[in-house]
């Protein structure tokens, strides 16, 4: 089954003043938080300064991966270094795990040792967050419908405004009834929904840095399609992954059915026009090996137990390697 993106660009430049804005707005915003969650006692208000601290490290990494990732190909990195950013985004995931296991910590022991809580304190400050919290999203909301890496900071802004939310929440109730046990409720209520949003998220992440295949494609489709090419007897040690959030690859060898030897580069290329309409790869690698003198006892997928690239062929001549 293939997949389409659409992609939404941003200009570089106005993309990188938008990161930066928001970077120095959560860094000054994380200090009125803090201020203001040691006046009024408010750990679910400390809470949210910490997410917002998260907030202007992620946005700053953010904008580190997307400098480095604009960088072209090179000896070292030959696929260039868009990676970057999906690197980016695991650390910033992983700091949000983290961050929800601290905070359900310190939830947890307050409600051992309950303290005072300044209410309106709570409420001012947190309003002013959420202000702050949902200018920040909406200024990196179109950059992130196509870079896992703006994703994953904008996911830490929405994350921080229902933050702010449950604060203000928090606060209203000490206001009204002297709820103090409010304030480390929702603070494990903050810390159970970032783990939440974090955990959803990363796995896409992991996938992109372990090389497995795009999601949106089904490798036996893949397969049965390479296979429907007229001339094309057989695929395998295919390799179906993704360079990164956007771009897929294939490496594969094809084998060209007996008789059809002298037409093989023009089934090659329509193999690789049919791979770039149907599932958009864009990137594919074919060897391609005479039907006599294939390779022998090999996987449809990888390289078998070892890993190893010491293929065996039948005896011949008609092997070679198409790109």
């Amino acid at each position: 089954m293939g997949h389409g993106h659409h992609h939404h660009h941003v200009d570089p430049e106005s993309g990188d003043r938008r990161v930066i804005f928001a970077v120095l707005v959560n860094v000054l915003l994380t200090v009125a938080q803090v201020i203001g969650g040691l006046f009024s006692g408010s750990l679910s208000l400390i809470a949210d300064a910490l997410h917002n601290l998260s907030d202007a490290a992620a946005l700053g990494i953010a904008f580190v991966a997307r400098k480095i990732a604009r960088r072209p190909a090179n000896e070292t990195m030959t696929f260039g270094y868009q990676r970057a950013e999906v690197v980016a985004a695991l650390i910033n995931y992983t700091t949000l795990i983290i961050l929800s296991i601290f905070l359900a910590y310190e939830a947890v022991m307050r409600m051992f040792e309950p303290e005072p809580v300044a209410g309106w304190i709570i409420v001012i400050v947190a309003g002013i967050a959420l202000v702050i919290d949902l200018a920040t999203a909406l200024l990196t909301y179109s950059m992130s419908k196509s870079s896992v890496n703006i994703r994953a900071a904008f996911l830490h802004n929405v994350a921080d405004a229902l933050g702010s939310v449950a604060v203000i929440i928090a606060g209203t109730l000490v206001i009204l009834f002297n709820w103090t046990i409010v304030d480390p409720l929702m603070t494990l209520l903050i810390a159970g929904y970032i783990f939440w949003m974090a955990i959803a998220e990363v796995g896409d992440v992991v996938r992109i840095l372990m090389l497995g295949s795009p999601p949106g494609i089904e490798p036996q489709a893949v397969v049965a399609a390479v296979q429907g090419v007229d001339g094309v007897t057989d695929i395998h040690h295919a390799h179906l992954w993704q360079i990164n959030e956007h771009d897929n690859a294939l490496d594969a060898h094809i084998v060209i059915a007996e008789g059809a030897w002298a037409e093989a580069d023009g089934i090659k290329a329509a193999v690789k026009a049919m791979l770039h309409e149907k599932f958009e790869i864009g990137h594919s690698t074919l060897e391609i090996e005479c039907a006599n003198h294939a390779c022998v006892e090999t996987p449809v997928f990888g390289d078998g137990a070892h890993g190893g690239h010491d293929h065996a062929h039948a005896q011949g001549k008609h092997a070679g390697q198409a790109h």
